[in-house]
């Protein structure tokens, strides 16, 4: 069978459930404390809406930890027996180390599995960008790819990803080492709401705009400009919204994106899960985009 291989990710990916059991999809979870010595499965030991309660009403930070080489081994074991083989994206490796982990268990398994295929791929993506990138795979494997096919086409996909997005507040990002504490102060200070891309597993700053329905605007004109100046079609992509605790205002944000291009979204929304929402904090919205598949 020329397309017998599993598909895995780490859990930024923010995939909604019931997508990951419509392709079979398993992730890797991994680990969030808030007080370093009790640390939770991500989707397994805690929900989101636990942790953005915890994170906001106790106003405790919280610490994300990887999956262990042992996680992805314990994951791709049951894979490798039934004589399957294991196709796994992972977190840009410059925001965490799973990449290396997942690696690290390829290599140790490889040992035993000798004729399998272990294939990890860097997404350079995070949050619901890692996610609809993932799903491209998934097609991938519907339509009849090998997983060397998928695996060749995916390194190309993974460029033509991208999160275009917006925090409530810059907090959680110098919180996490992501952004300096005086850009943070500035901002707060004159009320300005921060606007971000995510681009070849770089946060890459756009702009900051004052107040929160302006900022959500712009998040809708950054895309605009993304297909405007690099001359791509709409059409020609896989577009899915990313939210972590403002629903109405993602699916308000939503419905401006279907009018700018054209198609209906049929995703759920993708919720900011607790890897990158330590990072985001409560109240980021974005969008997220990827050229499908078959349009490269």
């Amino acid at each position: 069978m020329t397309n017998n291989y599993k598909i895995f990710s780490d859990s930024s990916c923010d995939v909604p459930k019931q997508i990951l059991e419509k392709f079979q999809i398993e992730l890797v979870p991994f680990y969030v404390t808030f007080d370093h010595e009790n640390y939770y499965k991500e989707n397994i030991d805690i929900s989101n809406e636990t942790f953005y309660e915890t994170l906001t009403s106790k106003n405790m930070i919280s610490k994300t930890s990887l999956p262990s080489v042992q996680d992805y081994i314990n994951a791709f074991l049951p894979a490798l027996k039934e004589g399957e083989d294991v196709l796994c994206l992972c977190l840009t490796h410059k925001f965490s180390g799973s990449f290396q982990s997942a690696v690290n268990a390829k290599h140790i398994l490889e040992e035993k599995y000798t004729d399998s295929k272990i294939y990890i791929v860097d997404s350079i993506q995070a949050t619901a960008g890692q996610g609809i990138l993932l799903l491209q795979l998934a097609y991938m494997k519907e339509a009849g790819y090998t997983i060397d096919d998928a695996l060749e086409k995916i390194h190309s996909l993974r460029t033509t990803a991208r999160i275009m997005f917006t925090v409530d507040t810059l907090e959680y990002l110098v919180k996490g080492g992501r952004v300096g504490k005086v850009i943070s102060l500035a901002s707060t200070m004159l009320n300005l709401k921060p606007l971000i891309q995510l681009k070849d597993g770089e946060l890459i700053p756009y702009s900051n705009i004052r107040g929160r329905k302006k900022s959500l605007d712009k998040v809708l004109s950054m895309v605009e400009e993304y297909f405007r100046e690099t001359g791509e079609r709409y059409e020609d992509y896989d577009f899915c919204m990313a939210n972590a605790t403002t629903l109405e205002e993602t699916k308000a944000l939503q419905a401006s994106l279907e009018a700018l291009t054209g198609q209906n979204i049929t995703y759920p929304v993708f919720q900011i899960g607790v890897t990158i929402g330590t990072y985001t904090g409560p109240g980021a919205v974005g969008i997220c985009f990827v050229k499908k598949f078959d349009k490269i």
